[in-house]
C-alpha cells in the first residue's frame, strides 16, 4: 500500500516540479528563481493557506477536537526540540546541539502546505485551524535554543573567570561570551515575523468573510494555489540539491539522525493523536509538522542569534536531507499510516 502511495505522490505534477528542480540542481544547471520571486511564492502560499483555515473554520467553528489539535501541537513544539537538544548534545558542542533541535522542533511551511495539498487530491477531510497548528509550533523551538545557548555562554564566561582568579586563563571554545542576539529581540522576532503575521492575519480575515470571502478569493486562493506550489516547489529543488553539499565531509550519524528524526517524531505525534482522538487528516498534519524541519525562518533567526552553530550543519541537514524525504516519501508514509491508525 506505501509503495503504491508514494509513487502516486510522484505522479503529481507539484511533486515532479520539486525532483525536476532536484535534478536541475545536481547537474549544476544555471536554471533558478529570482529571489524576490521566491519570496513572493511563499508569501502567497502563507496568505492562501491562511485563508483557506480561516474559510474552513469560520464554517466549523471552535470544537473540543480543534482545541485539543493546537494542544497537541504545543506539547510537540516543546518535547521535540527538548529531547533532540538532550540527544544531541552528546555527540556536538551545545551550540550546535541548540541549533539542529531548533531546526528540527520547529515546522516548515512549505511541508505543510504540500501535505495539506495531497489531503485535498485524496479527498481526505482536515480541520481548517491545522494552519493556526503551524504558527504555533514555529516559535517555542527558536526560544528554547536561545535560552541553552546563553546558559553555555554563562557556563563559559564563568569558566574563564575561575581560570583567570586561579591564574591560569581558559581558552573560551565556544565563542565569545554573551555573543549572539539578546533574548528579547529573539522573542520579538519570533511573535512578529512576517511570514507568521501574514499566516495569521489571513486566517483571521478568512474567518470573519466566511463563505462570502471564500466565493470572492476563488480565483487567487483556489484555482492559482496548485500551479503557484508547483513552481515554489521547483525553487525547493533548485535548493535542495545545492544544500546537500554543504554535508560533505560531515560525521554519517548526522545524516542518520536527518532521516530517523522526522520519522521518530512523525510516530510521538501519532501516538498523541491516538492517545486524543484525532481524525485521520488531523493526524496525518500533526505528524507532517512534527516530521518537519524549518529551512526559512529558523536558520535566519539562528545565523545571528547563535553565531557559534554551524549554518551548513542545521541548514544543510533540513533543507538537503529533511525536506525532500517528507516531500517524496514522508507524506504518503505519514497520511497512510494516519488513515490507517486513526478512526
Amino acid at each position: 500500500m506505501l509503495p503504491g502511495a508514494a509513487v502516486q505522490s510522484l505522479l503529481d505534477p507539484a511533486i515532479l516540479f520539486f525532483v525536476f528542480g532536484v535534478v536541475a540542481g545536481t547537474i549544476k544547471s544555471n536554471l533558478e528563481i529570482p529571489p524576490p520571486i521566491a519570496r513572493f511564492l511563499s508569501l502567497y502560499l502563507l496568505m492562501a493557506l491562511g485563508l483557506k483555515g480561516g474559510f474552513a473554520l469560520a464554517k466549523s467553528g471552535l470544537t473540543p477536537e480543534v482545541a485539543t489539535s493546537l494542544a497537541c501541537a504545543i506539547a510537540l513544539a516543546i518535547i521535540v526540540p527538548y529531547l533532540g537538544f538532550r540527544l544531541l548534545r552528546r555527540r556536538l558542542s551545545g551550540f550546535d546541539a541548540a541549533a539542529i533541535a531548533a531546526t528540527y522542533g520547529s515546522v516548515s511551511a512549505v511541508t505543510f502546505i504540500t501535505a495539506a495539498q495531497y489531503l485535498d487530491g485524496r479527498g481526505v477531510p482536515y480541520g481548517g485551524h491545522m494552519a493556526a497548528a503551524l504558527a504555533l509550533m514555529e516559535s517555542p523551538a527558536i526560544i528554547m535554543a536561545v535560552i541553552h545557548a546563553n546558559i553555555i555562554r554563562q557556563r563559559q564566561a564563568s569558566a574563564v573567570v575561575v581560570g583567570l582568579a586561579g591564574g591560569a586563563a581558559v581558552a573560551n571554545a565556544g565563542g565569545a561570551p554573551g555573543s549572539g542576539m539578546p533574548l528579547g529581540r529573539i522573542l520579538h522576532e519570533s511573535f512578529t515575523d512576517g511570514a507568521q503575521l501574514l499566516l495569521l492575519g489571513s486566517m483571521f480575515i478568512g474567518i470573519v468573510t466566511g463563505d462570502a470571502g471564500k466565493v470572492a478569493m476563488q480565483p487567487f486562493s483556489g484555482d492559482l494555489f496548485r500551479g503557484m506550489l508547483a513552481f515554489f516547489l521547483l525553487d525547493m529543488g533548485l535548493l535542495a540539491a545545492r544544500s546537500l553539499g554543504q554535508l560533505k565531509g560531515e560525521s554519517g550519524w548526522l545524516i542518520g539522525y536527518a532521516i530517523l528524526g522526522p520519522l521518530t517524531h512523525a510516530g510521538m505525534a501519532l501516538a498523541l493523536a491516538a492517545l486524543v482522538g484525532l481524525s485521520p487528516g488531523n493526524g496525518a498534519l500533526l505528524m507532517v509538522l512534527a516530521a518537519s524541519a524549518s529551512y526559512i525562518a529558523v536558520p535566519a533567526v539562528l545565523r545571528y542569534a547563535i553565531p557559534e552553530a554551524k549554518p551548513s550543519l542545521y541548514f544543510g541537514m533540513s533543507l538537503g536531507v529533511t525536506f525532500p524525504l517528507n516531500i517524496l516519501v514522508g507524506i504518503p508514509l505519514y497520511v497512510n499510516v494516519a488513515t490507517s491508525v486513526l478512526r
